[in-house]
């Protein structure tokens, strides 16, 4: 096995590494303008973006002035409604590209400024038509529709109106809903106590590792050197990292505990069941399709620990720890792909969502998109954003890593379904929600890995991809609804009024942890410092946020298979298209009804059981390959 391990890197060295010198650029002026985007198509100069921030700047107070007149006749909630979206979709395309101008390069205080610009117009829309939602809810059903009726071009809104009608039995009087939002200003409390403790206070730990090099371990040291290849360094890490957060539990903990108050506080006023009912509600989502996501895990707990048992066997471990899940289970591996490269790969990996996507992505790439280069100053990390009426936009950092192809094909996904959503709904509901964007860019991720693998003949090689994608499932899939779990008991506890402290919270942690990871029945050890995990986690400031990671890849996964599958045998495009109108329906329909026309009934467990299958016959051919 030692001697195949070794082939992985020697097979995929040859096999892809090139040279990417664009990559190799310091400052944003090196960097050939190809690699560049092209922000023209928003403004052509930024005194074009000066001229149309004064001019809405005097354009947004007008909205103020439909105050008390929506319910007066039909026109005069579509004037109201129609002003108040042009107003929108032009400060969202000054904010765009002015946040685009300060990614380029952060250090230029004029671009920061002309961020804060838009940032207070669009502040000041929400002041000036703070009154439309009370008002229309004030209208009544019966009378919001026949306003539909007898007015056309309010057809175009029904699906808003009959959003913010859902509200109606969890909205108070005027007096009450002032007083709740007087008290709203203590939200967001716990989650600023924790960011400034985390970022600015907490005294992180200084280790030495076994290369000598010194280390100080704030959060994105630990994670970078949580997966080195040494065994004992990661044990060094992790002991000095989880102490720290231990010594600070208490603190953590009572962060966490004022935003579950917060959320108690809003699910109490506004008459929802629980707190989870309240976070669903935005987005129309069921609460049994969070509590099935939780019962499908439990009850494929085995694959997870099939997964951990082959980690193990590939790491040649006598035991596997927590410590060891960040590591490579094979010897590093060094390649690198140009941008045309990654180009290349990701469109030939998305020939089955059909020609016109292809050559749209094609155009895209052609036309500049994307800022591919890390420079100097340049915001970090990856994105796809855009401006309704012009196109997608992507920020990437792309260095040449296998990794960043992947990227790229998710940020494409993302921008597939912007660039969809915006040339076949009208502005009202042109947007999408979070359930169903990562579905979209997950979905080309895993197109990508089908075509790498299939092009990759070498055995070293495929154990590698295949390595790679059990990695993603085990932290995208499992580890996101571990998380989901905790913060669902969390809340419930506090529903009871039990009180969460940092020891107790902690105590939940590590029951649930061990849980999953097999501890009791000897598949990974989790040792009770990590209990203390929870607190590094900033996701659950984001109220029941996580879980849309894990049912994502598990939507993506279904509809992926199946359209591959369509492909493959010649049987017509029935689910292709099914899944491209999803993309471009954006929020004409609710997310979860979205999904189920596209093909995937996140109310059932038939689309975990399909992720399940491909994650089993991945480990079936590593296996294979192990022998």
């Amino acid at each position: 096995m030692n001697r195949l391990l070794r082939l992985v890197s020697v097979a995929l060295a040859a096999l892809l590494c090139t040279a990417s010198s664009a990559a190799l650029a310091k400052e944003r002026s090196e960097v050939p303008v190809q690699f560049t985007w092209d922000l023209t198509a928003l403004y052509p100069s930024e005194a074009a973006w000066t001229a149309a921030r004064e001019d809405l700047a005097r354009q947004v107070p007008k909205m103020a002035g439909f105050q008390g007149h929506l319910g007066a006749a039909p026109e005069s909630l579509y004037t109201a409604l129609s002003t108040m979206m042009d107003l929108q979709r032009g400060l969202s395309r000054l904010q765009t590209y002015a946040s685009q101008l300060n990614d380029e390069d952060q250090r230029i205080s004029r671009h920061l400024e002309m961020r804060e610009a838009a940032q207070r117009l669009f502040v000041q829309l929400g002041s000036a038509s703070s009154y439309v939602r009370p008002e229309i809810l004030a209208m009544g059903g019966s009378k919001v529709r026949a306003s539909i009726a007898a007015e056309p071009r309010l057809k175009d809104y029904k699906p808003y109106l009959e959003d913010i009608l859902r509200y109606e039995k969890h909205t108070l009087s005027a007096a009450e809903e002032k007083v709740a939002a007087q008290a709203g200003r203590m939200a967001g409390a716990g989650y600023t106590i924790r960011d400034l403790f985390n970022n600015a206070e907490l005294p992180w730990p200084t280790v030495k590792l076994s290369s000598g090099e010194d280390v100080r371990l704030d959060d994105a040291a630990y994670t970078k050197y949580r997966q080195s290849a040494n065994r004992a360094d990661r044990d060094t890490v992790f002991q000095a990292f989880w102490r720290a957060h231990r010594d600070f539990q208490g603190t953590y903990g009572a962060a966490l505990n004022a935003l579950v108050q917060e959320h108690i506080f809003d699910r109490d006023v506004h008459k929802y069941s629980s707190c989870l009912e309240s976070a669903l509600f935005g987005d129309n989502i069921p609460t049994r399709v969070y509590t099935q996501l939780l019962d499908d895990v439990h009850a494929n707990l085995p694959v997870l620990h099939r997964y951990l048992r082959l980690r193990q066997r590939m790491m040649g471990l006598k035991e596997l720890r927590y410590e060891d899940l960040y590591a490579p289970i094979v010897s590093e591996v060094k390649m690198s792909f140009t941008p045309e490269e990654a180009m290349k790969f990701v469109l030939e990996a998305v020939a089955p969502l059909g020609k016109e996507y292809v050559d749209t992505l094609r155009q895209g790439f052609a036309s500049r998109w994307i800022d591919w280069m890390p420079t100097t100053g340049k915001a970090s990390g990856a994105y796809s954003t855009g401006a309704y009426g012009v196109h997608p936009y992507q920020l990437q950092n792309f260095t040449g890593l296998y990794d960043e192809v992947g990227t790229l094909a998710h940020e494409s996904g993302h921008s597939m379904h912007t660039y969809l959503a915006d040339r076949r709904q009208p502005y009202v509901t042109h947007n999408y929600a979070t359930f169903v964007a990562e579905v979209a860019s997950t979905l080309n991720e895993n197109l990508l890995f089908h075509h790498m693998l299939d092009r990759t003949q070498d055995k070293a090689a495929r154990l590698y991809v295949l390595g790679s994608y059990l990695d993603n499932l085990r932290g995208t899939l499992f580890r996101q609804t571990m998380f989901g779990e905790f913060e669902l008991k969390m809340h419930e506890l506090g529903e009871k009024d039990e009180t969460l402290s940092g020891t107790n919270l902690s105590q939940l942690y590590l029951g649930i942890a061990r849980s999953y990871y097999g501890h009791d029945q000897g598949v990974c050890k989790v040792d009770s410092l990590y209990s203390v995990e929870w607190s590094y986690i900033p996701h659950f400031f984001y109220d029941f946020y996580v879980y849309q990671y894990a049912t994502s890849i598990v939507a993506s996964t279904a509809l992926a298979n199946g359209i591959r599958d369509e492909a493959a045998a010649g049987k017509g495009t029935k689910k292709r298209d099914a899944y491209l109108t999803m993309l471009g329906s954006g929020s004409s329909k609710y997310p979860i009804d979205l999904l189920k026309e596209a093909g995937v009934d996140m109310t059932t467990s038939a689309p975990f059981q399909a992720a399940m299958k491909e994650m089993n016959s991945v480990m079936d051919e590593m296996e294979k390959l192990l022998k």
